[in-house]
């Protein structure tokens, strides 16, 4: 499945950490943005149990980040 999660950070280093994004296998694309969110990464992932983890056990979990937002592709 697809999906593309909205990320708001704590702090200014919006590179450093999309750089660390970039090297997960589950991140397909991600940028910076500017804005009300600082990121915005591409996922594909098996179903919506493993993209509940990978948001809250590799995104969500991180000093850095202030808020998320989970936007799952429905169709093309």
């Amino acid at each position: 499945m697809k999906a593309f999660i909205l990320v708001s950070l704590n702090e200014g280093n919006e590179q450093t950490v999309l750089d660390e994004l970039k090297a997960m296998p589950e991140i397909v694309n991600a940028y910076v943005l500017f804005g009300e969110w600082d990121i915005l990464t591409e996922v594909e992932l098996s179903g919506v149990e493993e993209l509940g983890s990978f948001v809250m056990e590799k995104i969500r979990s991180r000093e850095d980040v202030k808020l998320t937002s989970t936007l799952v592709v429905a169709g093309k």
